[in-house]
């Protein structure tokens, strides 16, 4: 078994010297961490903004709350990992938020789900952009995520993509009056412009918008 010195890579990032090791090496040395497995090495990700936070845990509280009401399914966010095979390559991703279908609960273990989510999201930091909107993007497109949002709350963007006919991922449109309806959590809808402003909204006030109260 490959030895790995665990408090260098995760207090030194700077420093740390990939090594190749099995994923069953990788779950055993870093379960529980912020790190991701790609291509037989660990990647750790960097640290996120205050924002980035921010957005993430508002955007966590309010699935959830939607998701169990519904019993839809489950909602997990990192650092639980989703475990994709690519062309023959196990890519263990720790998607900010991600979502699992009733019936597709099965594949999930004790430490990753086995196998593309339905619903994926990632908000984005200054240092993630690349890895988020190209890397992960291929991965996700490829493994069989339905839906794949892209927030980013520094540049006020936010971008829904989904299959079109060829099973490549196309940018999904907001309806008229600019909220994103989802294809995968039955009946849920957005509206970005919630995650722009300076003091996010409460969630008493979403969950009353959605008629969950």
């Amino acid at each position: 078994m490959t030895q790995l010195n665990i408090d260098n890579a995760t207090a030194n990032p700077a420093g740390f010297v990939p090594q190749k090791l099995t994923y069953e090496e990788f779950l055993r040395a870093y379960d529980g961490q912020y790190v991701e497995f790609v291509d037989d090495e660990v990647v750790i990700p960097m640290s996120v903004t205050q924002r980035h936070d921010d957005v993430t845990g508002f955007l966590l509280a309010l699935l959830r709350v939607f998701v169990e009401e519904r019993g839809l399914g489950k909602i997990h966010g990192e650092p639980y990992q989703m475990k994709m095979v690519i062309d023959g390559k196990i890519k263990g991703r720790e998607p900010d938020i991600f979502f699992v279908k009733t019936e597709n609960l099965k594949n999930a273990g004790e430490q990753f789900f086995d196998g593309a989510a339905d619903l994926v999201i990632e908000v984005l930091s200054p240092e993630s952009v690349i890895c988020d909107t190209q890397d992960k993007f291929e991965e996700y497109e490829s493994a069989g995520v339905n839906e794949y949002w892209i927030i980013d709350p520094h540049r006020r963007t936010a971008n829904f993509y989904g299959y079109d006919k060829n099973r490549k991922y196309k940018l999904l449109h907001l309806d008229a009056d600019g909220r994103f309806e989802s294809r995968v959590i039955y009946g849920l809808w957005i509206n970005s412009e919630w995650l722009w402003q300076d003091e996010l909204p409460k969630l008493m006030s979403v969950l009353k918008q959605w008629e969950l109260l």
